[in-house]
Order: C-alpha cells, then sequence, then structure tokens
C-alpha cells in the first residue's frame, strides 16, 4: 500500500497518541492503517507498508482482534489472513468504550464494592477515608448506568444530545 504524506502524518499521529491512551505505538499504527485502507490488509502488506517487523505485526493484530478492532476478512485465492476494521468512527468510538469498561471500570467497581464491605467491619480504617471509597463507587456506579444508557440510544439521538451541549442545562431549569 502507497501513504501519500497525509496518511503517513495521520497514521503516525494516531500511534503517537496511541501512547498516550496506554497502547502500544505500532498496535495503534496498525490500526490507524487499516482504518484508512480500502481494502483489507494481510501482515505482509502491514509490514512492508509500516516497516515494522512481521512478529510485531502478528502481536499487534492479536491485540487489536482482542478489542474486537480488527477482524480477519478472506480473500478469494489468496491462503493467508488479511485483516480491515470498522470504518464508522461512532462503531469505533463504542467499540472502544465497551473495551474499557470492561477491562478498567468493571474490575474497579468490584474492588471499591469489596472496599466498602469491609469498611463495614474495619474498625482501623477512618470514617473519612472510608466515605471518600464509598462516593467513588458512586461516581463509578453513576458513569456505569450512564454509559448503560447511552450506548443504548441510537447515534441519530446520541449525535443530536452531543450538539446540545451545555444547552441541556436549560431544559433541566436550572443556571
Amino acid at each position: 500500500m502507497k501513504l501519500t504524506p497525509v496518511m503517513e502524518k495521520y497514521i503516525l499521529h494516531w500511534g503517537e497518541m496511541g501512547t498516550r491512551w496506554g497502547v502500544n505505538r505500532t498496535v495503534a499504527q496498525i490500526h490507524a492503517l487499516l482504518y484508512l485502507s480500502k481494502l483489507p490488509l494481510n501482515a505482509e502488506d502491514i509490514t512492508e507498508t509500516l516497516g515494522v517487523a512481521r512478529s510485531n505485526v502478528s502481536t499487534s493484530i492479536k491485540e487489536l482482534q482482542s478489542w474486537g478492532l480488527v477482524k480477519t476478512s478472506p480473500q478469494m485465492g489468496d491462503r493467508r489472513d488479511h485483516f480491515s476494521t470498522m470504518k464508522d468512527p461512532w462503531e469505533l468510538f463504542y467499540t472502544i468504550m465497551e473495551g474499557r469498561k470492561q477491562r478498567e471500570l468493571d474490575p474497579t467497581m468490584s474492588v471499591l464494592r469489596e472496599c466498602v464491605l469491609e469498611c463495614d467491619d474495619d474498625k482501623e480504617t477512618p470514617e473519612e477515608v472510608k466515605q471518600r471509597i464509598k462516593e467513588v463507587l458512586v461516581f463509578m456506579e453513576t458513569l456505569d448506568t450512564w454509559h448503560g444508557q447511552i450506548k443504548g440510544l441510537p447515534k441519530s439521538t446520541l449525535i443530536k444530545l452531543i450538539k446540545l451541549g451545555a444547552k441541556v442545562q436549560g431544559f433541566l431549569g436550572k443556571k
């Protein structure tokens, strides 16, 4: 695949952003390449285009597949695996948010719930600290509830809600 300067800039920046999001640079660059590509790419194409090691491509593809961001796309007459990603930014966003929820929010809420239960019998931890832990749990459960509600909205409704922005406050009658 031949990259234009704009495509290269996009892929390099996506890789840089990946490191800020806690994702390996190559993983993010491969995802960006697949996102921009018209056709599914095989590992050799990815290796050649990005100039990275074949083993790094294989490992990165597995990670992207574990997130549900890359799928195998069989090609007629070619026994090699070809890979593609979804092209709708909203679908990507939902997939990433669901993955982050499962990997980060859910385990954190489980530990917080355990901490809150243990606080009942804990005589050493100051009440102020126990209260802070409970507040974080309530906050995260509120986010989890909101996530469930938002992910159930049609994309068109969500776009309207986002565009409303701070105007929502006027509907609620609060200033």
